[in-house]
């Protein structure tokens, strides 16, 4: 039996205890997200271990972690999923993350998604909004993207401060191996594209140079740019 501690655990309750018991796209879903927003910034540790693990050879019945559901079936399996999900893990995925004033942003943001689904139509995309959307069910998001598309108006020589927010958690996160671009509008000084991408850049994403940057509400010019920043994302 190993007592993993954090590691193979959810913020997940089951009455009978063991992952056979569960709903088993729940239970992965919930396995996911743990490791998502809490060990992902440990990826290379996690990895590490996993290969001490099984250099041991160990025959491991059981799999008890100190929260959500012991693993009796199979336990092996979330194992294979953590080693997976330490590689620098991503999908066919692109996900858009935004927040707006008035509804500016917002406008931007739903045409990306559109534009994505016509020039990529087997890649699957998700749009958030950051003050609406569970932070955690976001990251999940992010990180089974290949990239992401960063929204903001500019406010105060700044971006929103629930974006700002939004940030400072993707950082902490360390993802790796994923593209960012960015959009936004703005009334007056236009600061937001440039931060959003310091801060995207700083958070290590390879951040591309196409970006739409709307004065005031998005215009038919505007929309003329997602194509062209959704064909280099």
């Amino acid at each position: 039996i190993l007592f993993s501690n954090d590691a193979f655990g959810q913020h997940f309750a089951v009455e009978e205890l063991y992952n056979d018991k569960a709903n088993q796209c729940l239970l992965m879903k919930e396995a996911l997200k743990y490791y998502v927003n809490i060990l992902n910034p440990f990826s290379m540790l996690v990895a590490k271990k996993i290969d001490e693990i099984m250099g041991m050879g160990l025959n491991i019945s059981m799999i008890c972690p100190s929260h959500g559901v012991i693993w009796r079936d199979n336990p092996l399996q979330i194992i294979d999923k953590y080693a997976e999900w330490s590689k620098a893990y991503q999908e066919d995925r692109i996900t858009v993350v935004y927040d707006t004033m008035w509804e500016g942003t917002a406008r931007i943001a739903r045409e990306i998604s559109h534009e994505l689904s016509l020039q990529h139509p087997d890649t699957v995309v998700k749009v958030f909004s950051v003050s609406k959307s569970d932070k955690n069910e976001v990251m999940t998001e992010v990180f089974k993207s290949k990239a992401i598309i960063v929204g903001s108006p500019t406010v105060s020589n700044d971006i929103l401060s629930s974006m700002s927010g939004w940030l400072s958690f993707l950082k902490q996160l360390k993802f790796k191996n994923k593209k960012a671009a960015v959009f936004g509008c703005y009334g007056w000084s236009g600061e937001g594209n440039r931060i959003l991408k310091e801060r995207l850049k700083d958070a290590g994403f390879e951040v591309i140079e196409e970006e739409v940057k709307s004065l005031w509400n998005p215009e038919a010019e505007d929309f003329a740019k997602v194509k062209e920043m959704v064909a280099k994302i």
